[in-house]
């Protein structure tokens, strides 16, 4: 049975002035587009500190095109009726606890180091600029990342996000509550209009973290996955295997400093530090030299195992504490097929929701997709090199997943996309299936998945 939505609560944008004009100011000199000369040899193994770039390669050439073999309808007299977006913030600075970890691994290069390295003098006169109060807030090319993929959007959906349902208020703007989200969802607008030439008007949007935020609130989630150090032994085991050993012990040896002194502290704040200086100012940094392709997948390994069994098909709660994200879905879908059917204008042509990485994951796992035939385990990294689950590809910053309604000759159909590519829903043979095939494939969630059901205590 559908649920019905939760209520949200409407803000306006200039409530948020000081979120986004005293927002902290990256030093970067240097533009965030990086050219293929610097772009680092590890970049694809950043996990959810990758670059929306690096998912879709063809942006590096020119960040507002389509991929053409994604904007089709499903038939030449299909109309798209609905759009939903659920999208991920843009890119970030650090939050503060990896700020921290940041500073004690610099401070240990700065003090310890040595050796013939070329590039160490360049470590060592690096100045540390994030500073904790910074604390995962959007930056610049966070907003970027936002405003270029709604005017991405505005071309693939012309007929859905025009000038003309936007100032109908016919697109709908629904955002968790941090900092990163509201500023990505203002970006969103933003980019629209410039993209239509619209002048000033009200920046509206909804926060919900209820919607968005489903995870703090679902009880069975919090104990069972989040407060349990059990629910996450395999990252433990894999972080303590032969594979991370090694790369801990090639650091110690590149920066000639005892074994003892470099953990996996030390391995995430040099390889992350890498990714945030890439990500944030499109630099190659020298950070980047610390490792080579071999420890970076071992790294990214670690950090998709991490994602698996706190928010991916590790534990059945992470993807079921989705319901109300699931059901919220489908209720909007249903109801522009209604209003279609019935000859209606659908109200709400679009809805853009903004989220987080641990909002989007457990839904498209619910959904079933990027499923792996084995479980990713701290004992078979070598068997899942080719992993379906990679969050490198599947949940950069600004990943999202697409769900367009169509109205053909034979009946609704679904195109669902994730990060603007096309994806095949499971147990479904087509990229465009019947809205009603849909339906049937996820049955037992739609009439079940009951959000305080599945989020309660078991006694």
């Amino acid at each position: 049975m559908l649920e019905k939505p939760p209520p949200t609560v409407s803000f306006i944008a200039a409530v948020h002035f000081l979120t986004v004009c005293l927002a902290p100011v990256s030093p970067c000199h240097v533009s965030a587009a990086a050219t293929d000369q610097n772009i680092p040899a590890i970049a694809n193994y950043f996990n959810t500190k990758s670059r929306y770039e690096e998912a879709n390669p063809y942006l590096l050439v020119d960040i507002l095109a389509l991929n053409h073999s994604a904007v089709k309808p499903p038939a030449p007299k299909c109309t798209a009726v609905h759009l939903t977006a659920i999208i991920r913030h843009g890119t970030r600075f650090p939050t503060a606890g990896n700020v921290r970890k940041i500073d004690t691994f610099q401070n240990l290069v700065k003090s310890e180091a040595k050796g013939d390295l070329s590039f160490l003098p360049e470590l060592k006169a690096w100045k540390m600029w994030y500073k904790e109060e910074m604390d995962g807030r959007l930056v610049d090319k966070g907003r970027a990342d936002h405003r270029h993929l709604a005017q991405r959007l505005a071309k693939a959906f012309p007929t859905l996000l025009s000038k003309k349902n936007l100032l109908d208020k016919r697109v709908k703007f629904i955002t968790s509550s941090k900092h990163r989200c509201v500023n990505s969802t203002l970006a969103f607008k933003q980019g629209l209009k410039e993209f239509f030439g619209v002048e000033e008007e009200d920046s509206e949007y909804a926060v919900n973290d209820e919607l968005m935020r489903f995870f703090d609130s679902c009880r069975r989630l919090v104990e069972t996955v989040e407060k349990n150090k059990k629910a996450v032994e395999e990252v433990t085991r894999f972080n303590e295997g032969p594979e991370m050993k090694r790369v801990l012990e090639k650091l110690a040896d590149r920066l000639q400093v005892p074994y003892a002194n470099i953990t996996m502290d030390s391995v995430e704040a040099a390889f992350y530090l890498c990714s945030y200086e890439f990500a944030i100012c499109g630099l190659n940094s020298p950070w980047c030299q610390l490792f080579d392709e071999v420890d970076a997948e071992v790294i990214e390994y670690s950090g998709d195992l991490k994602q698996y069994w706190k928010k991916g098909y590790g534990h059945d709660i992470n993807s079921k504490s989705s319901c109300i994200l699931f059901h919220d879905l489908f209720i909007r879908l249903e109801t522009a097929a209604n209003q279609s059917k019935s000859g209606l204008p659908v109200s709400e042509a679009v809805t853009v929701q903004v989220g987080h990485a641990e909002t989007l994951l457990p839904l498209l796992t619910l959904l079933g997709l990027f499923k792996d035939s084995t479980s990713l385990t701290s004992t078979n990294f070598a068997l899942q090199r080719g992993r379906a689950f990679r969050c490198s590809r599947n949940m950069p910053y600004t990943a999202n997943l697409l769900a367009a309604l169509y109205d053909c000759p034979d009946g609704f159909r679904l195109q669902v996309r994730v990060n603007e590519k096309p994806v095949t829903l499971p147990g479904l043979d087509s990229f465009s299936p019947l809205y009603q095939d849909v339906k049937e494939q996820y049955k037992q969630l739609l009439q079940g998945c009951n959000q305080d059901t599945v989020c309660q205590m078991s006694t």
